[in-house]
């Protein structure tokens, strides 16, 4: 990638980081929900799987190359269907009794919400399809910017659970509005990933 190229690409990072997705959604739900630690034990599962999502994009990258960029499309509808799933499970958590929360989310649930998440798999392929394959086809290169991506979603990660956290106690008593709010937001999500941009 050229020298010129790399404020783009920071500035691509820290977008497709900061804003909602599926990832960022669970750190602030899981932390206005039973607090900082086990939303911080969920968080090392989502760093581990967007590393494990960003070095098979590496290898996916190296091998198929441009190929890739016919399957986006049919990406972000399988990505839209799991995110309206996530909606439709954080609304059905919320109607259940009060006071009966089920087990906080722990490593594995972070794991797998980023080994399924649509959007962190766009992220690491279009920032290796766009920012490095254009200039080089070297596996090194490829490499170096996967190590570099899973300090860029996570990072972000944790930014929604310490804003989590540091919210609980204002909406402990509002439980279902921000249960609501997430699922809208996922919602819109999925919607913004299959409209025409």
């Amino acid at each position: 990638m050229p020298v010129s190229l790399i404020p783009t690409f920071l500035v691509y990072c820290y977008v497709g980081a900061v804003t909602p997705g599926p990832a960022n959604l669970c750190s602030l739900a899981t932390a206005l929900r039973y607090g900082r630690g086990p939303a911080l034990r969920q968080w090392r599962g989502l760093f581990t799987g967007f590393t494990i999502v960003s070095m098979a994009s590496v290898l996916i990258t190296y091998f198929l190359g441009t190929v890739l960029n016919q399957y986006v499309g049919l990406l972000s509808w399988v990505g839209a269907a799991y995110l309206l799933w996530m909606a439709w499970h954080t609304l059905r958590a919320s109607s259940g009794p009060e006071g009966q929360a089920p087990e906080a989310p722990g490593f594995l649930s972070g794991l797998l919400v980023n080994l399924t998440n649509v959007k962190v798999m766009i992220f690491c392929l279009m920032a290796l399809a766009s920012y490095v394959l254009p200039y080089s086809r070297s596996f090194g290169a490829l490499l170096a910017v996967g190590v570099f991506l899973p300090f860029t979603g996570p990072v972000a990660n944790l930014l929604w659970l310490f804003a989590g956290a540091a919210l609980q106690k204002l909406f402990t008593n509002h439980r279902k509005a921000v249960d609501v709010g997430c699922a809208a937001a996922l919602a819109l999500c999925a919607v913004s990933l299959v409209l025409p941009h």
